[in-house]
């Protein structure tokens, strides 16, 4: 009996460790991904590709879901890409995201309307609420047919 009750107890933490670790791996597999294609897109294009994702992803402690949304970190982290292509450039910026906060969808909005340079948005799901604000500072804006913009 001591022998099986070590199994279960090996078993127990095998699958501790594999539920704490395995959404952390998808994610990072993900993120490749997502890297490899914005590349392909860099090089065909010639564009400078800036992503805001705000996706449903499983990242938290035992894969449990976290939501995102536009906040100050991404105003500011945005803001910084957009600052550091050169005038002329055109720059391409994936949104897919339910919205968030006004003011930080605002300062993206204004830093992106003042690139001296093409501005094209991609939206390949949703962008909602400030995401359509931000969207519609872009010279032209790139939608999958069944991708919907928000309300404001």
């Amino acid at each position: 009996m001591d022998g099986f009750s070590d199994l279960i107890g090996l078993m127990f933490w095998f699958l501790l460790l594999y539920l704490i670790l395995h959404p952390q791996l998808q994610l990072r597999g993900l993120r490749a991904a997502r890297l490899k294609l914005i590349r392909l897109i860099e090089e065909k294009y010639r564009w400078r590709v800036i992503t805001m994702i705000h996706r449903q992803e499983r990242m938290g402690f035992l894969g449990f879901p976290v939501y995102r949304f536009i906040d100050i970190e991404d105003s500011e982290a945005v803001i910084r890409a957009i600052r550091s292509i050169r005038p002329g450039e055109t720059i391409a910026l994936i949104l897919h995201t339910p919205g968030g906060l006004v003011l930080a969808a605002s300062q993206i909005a204004m830093a992106l309307k003042k690139h001296r340079g093409k501005k094209i948005v991609i939206v390949p799901h949703y962008a909602m609420s400030g995401g359509t604000l931000i969207a519609l500072a872009a010279d032209e804006i790139i939608m999958d047919p069944d991708a919907v913009l928000g309300p404001l």
